[in-house]
């Protein structure tokens, strides 16, 4: 009898650090649209439900888009970002946003790159063959979907404002995938694609890496990143980095009766701690490429 009432105490004390009352008003964390909406709260309904049932604070998933993130969130609409690591860095800039983790993915973990792409049978080899050529880049903010490209060119002493014939940014969502498909299609000649995109859509089979030739490819630069508002509690900023460094692929959430693995949901490998100076290449890219928060007219 006394064993079982042992068991019965451990029970209900392990019951209560899973599942303890939510206090405080709702806490909102801003979600950088990287499709669509509906495609970011799929992905991250499930770590927000989780970072609330761990620090027993009700977090509120906000879909942002990427060109909205900083007004709205120098506006007060979210107290927390997911967002690109140039969203960081103009943040971090601008609002002086805390650096809390980094999203890994992929071959380089929490880093990646950007690539310029040919086909595979292009008679393109070097950027210098760009002249006069038809390009398709990512969207203006991305990271390895433009500033990286738009730098790499610039390094070469190809400057694509006077050196390509034509160059385009695809409207609507999925840009990063419109981009490669551009250049498989052969609708453009070239393209700025994440290095990360192609390493996923290869190995989902929708394309094959002998599909295309990578002419150009930057450096490794961190991946999508957490940040807090300088006016987050610095203990309750600190308790949300350790949750997500501490998730495991094994991690779940009971959501809409669901067990979710938080992980798999969001689409991320894990998280880890960097430093603020590891964003510095960057911000290097940005003054070249005259980007914001850098950006002189």
């Amino acid at each position: 009898m006394k064993r079982f009432i042992l068991i019965l105490l451990f029970l209900a004390v392990a019951l209560t650090g899973c599942e303890q009352p939510l206090e405080g008003p709702p806490i909102r964390i801003g979600y950088m649209n990287c499709n669509s909406e509906a495609e970011t709260m799929k992905r991250f309904r499930p770590l927000t439900a989780y970072l609330s049932q761990r620090l027993g604070r009700p977090f509120e998933a906000v879909p942002v888009d990427t060109q909205d993130f900083e007004s709205r969130f120098a506006a007060g609409d979210f107290a927390f970002t997911h967002g690109n690591s140039l969203l960081y860095i103009i943040m971090r800039e601008n609002h002086g946003l805390k650096l809390l983790a980094t999203e890994k993915r992929g071959q380089f973990g929490s880093r990646t790159a950007g690539s310029i792409i040919v086909k595979k049978d292009s008679p393109i080899k070097t950027l210098a063959d760009l002249q006069g050529k038809r390009m398709l880049f990512g969207p203006q903010l991305a990271p390895t979907g433009y500033l990286a490209q738009y730098d790499l060119m610039l390094q070469a002493g190809f400057d694509p404002e006077v050196g390509l014939d034509y160059y385009a940014i695809p409207h609507g969502a999925y840009k990063h995938e419109k981009v490669i498909y551009g250049v498989y299609f052969g609708e453009y000649d070239v393209a700025a694609a994440p290095t990360l995109d192609l390493e996923l859509m290869t190995r989902e089979g929708r394309i094959s890496a002998d599909d295309f030739r990578i002419l150009a490819q930057s450096e490794i630069i961190p991946y999508c990143t957490f940040g807090a508002s300088k006016d987050v509690d610095a203990e309750l900023a600190e308790k949300f980095r350790k949750v997500l460094v501490e998730l495991t692929p094994e991690t779940t959430v009971e959501i809409d009766g669901e067990t979710i693995k938080v992980l798999d949901s969001a689409w991320v490998d894990g998280f880890e701690t960097l430093l603020d100076q590891d964003y510095d290449p960057i911000r290097d890219m940005a003054r070249r490429v005259n980007m914001p928060p850098y950006q002189e007219f």
